[in-house]
């Protein structure tokens, strides 16, 4: 198996080019990040080439930080705001190869807000292209109380009711967790709809060798369904221990 350094979390306190280098050197397969925008793309674009790491996705800029934004696509009356940043992400992950975005819904409830996040998602969807996928991923609602996307059904919805082939589902298995459990059949139920796996423990988000989802028991059952790409390790390391990478080499 074959895993990705979610480089939001790993190495963090380093600049983005630094950070693929040292996820190269710990021997991860891959790369993803976060926001990646205050970084010029040939920049990463050079790091990637230099460690021959690809980078597996970014995502959209989550709006005011400061007002307690977490996305924009399912913001009602944002519409421009949340194209603007759908734009810049897709324009980032062309120039760096990445291969997908994920489009943040944000902070929102109701009928209004679905109907924002499916014209958003469909406006991605078209400019994204053969390319690039167009991800969405449902959060918990400790670490992300308000967002509109919580379970894997509301995702399944809305990507079922788009119907655009280059629209998956991002499943982390620790947000699943945390809202739904039964990890591993909904995996082998949604997986034709999963463009994207994360793991992190439960309930600290921290390496995925503790806690309470048994990844000895998850990713063998993930390998034994037929997923073939990296999985991203976007966990939060012990202590700040950027080098915490032993449960690398007993998972693969």
């Amino acid at each position: 198996m074959r895993f990705s350094a979610n480089l939001g979390f790993l190495w963090a306190d380093r600049p983005l080019p630094d950070a693929i280098r040292a996820a190269n050197t710990a021997g991860f397969d891959a790369v993803e990040c976060h926001w990646p925008f205050d970084v010029p793309a040939p920049l990463t674009k050079a790091a990637l080439e230099e460690t021959g790491l690809s980078m597996l996705g970014l995502n959209t800029r989550r709006g005011d930080i400061a007002r307690g934004e977490n996305g924009l696509a399912a913001l009602p009356g944002r519409q421009a705001d949340a194209r603007a940043a759908i734009d810049e992400a897709i324009a980032y992950a062309t120039g760096i190869s990445a291969s997908a975005v994920h489009v943040m819904a944000g902070n929102s409830s109701g009928p209004r807000a679905r109907a924002a996040f499916c014209e958003n998602l469909i406006y991605a969807c078209e400019t994204a292209g053969d390319s690039i996928q167009v991800l969405i991923e449902p959060l918990n609602h400790y670490n992300a109380p308000g967002y509109f996307l919580s379970t894997t059904g509301q995702a399944l919805d809305v990507i079922r009711e788009i119907d655009k082939p280059n629209l998956k589902l991002m499943f982390d298995c620790y947000h699943v967790q945390i809202m739904e459990g039964d990890v591993t059949r909904r995996i082998e139920s949604l997986l034709p709809f999963i463009g994207h796996i994360q793991i992190a423990s439960v309930p600290d988000r921290g390496p995925p060798d503790h806690g309470e989802l048994d990844f000895a028991y998850v990713l063998p059952r993930i390998s034994e369904l037929g997923w073939v790409a990296p999985v991203g390790a976007e966990y939060l390391p012990k202590d700040g221990a950027q080098s915490d990478v032993s449960w690398l080499a007993r998972y693969r």
